[in-house]
């Protein structure tokens, strides 16, 4: 729940009524957009319309593999992260290599998806995370034709 004291959007809330949802959703995705200012623009990544109402968000991961990479969705907010077994660690730190200038950076991006997209599924694959999502327009909201009687 975001601290509505100092909201960027405390002067919007007065001139709506029933839209304080939509101010929260707002400062959800501010605030989720500078989590990781150390390094806001890592992993690089695209954001793709591959149909009428499909999407797929793709992150360039080169050298992660599937147990490195964390993708959870939760409130309308989906998170690609890093994580570290510290077996991995160790190994990492004792393999012998002389000169390190590959390294796996520690990394969260978080995205704000709409309530009306569902989540498909993910693929990592050649170093690219695939996250697959589709819209869900309600049959009353798809646009159609009216009989006139």
């Amino acid at each position: 729940m975001t601290n509505k004291a100092i909201s960027i959007f405390n002067q919007l809330r007065p001139l709506s009524v029933v839209y304080d949802d939509v101010f929260d959703h707002f400062e959800s995705m501010f605030n989720h957009q500078y989590d990781s200012i150390s390094q806001p623009n890592y992993p690089p990544y695209n954001i793709v319309k591959t149909g009428k109402y499909n999407y797929d968000i793709q992150v360039a991961l080169a050298g992660y593999g599937k147990k490195d990479v964390d993708v959870s969705f939760e409130n309308s907010v989906l998170t690609i992260k890093s994580v570290k077994d510290e077996a991995e660690k160790e190994v990492e730190d004792n393999d012998g290599v002389l000169h390190k200038g590959i390294a796996k950076r520690m990394f969260s991006k978080s995205f704000t998806i709409a309530e009306d997209v569902e989540i498909k599924g993910a693929e990592l694959k050649d170093g690219l995370l695939v996250v697959s999502m589709e819209r869900i327009i309600p049959d009353h909201k798809k646009a159609r034709t009216i009989t006139i009687k």
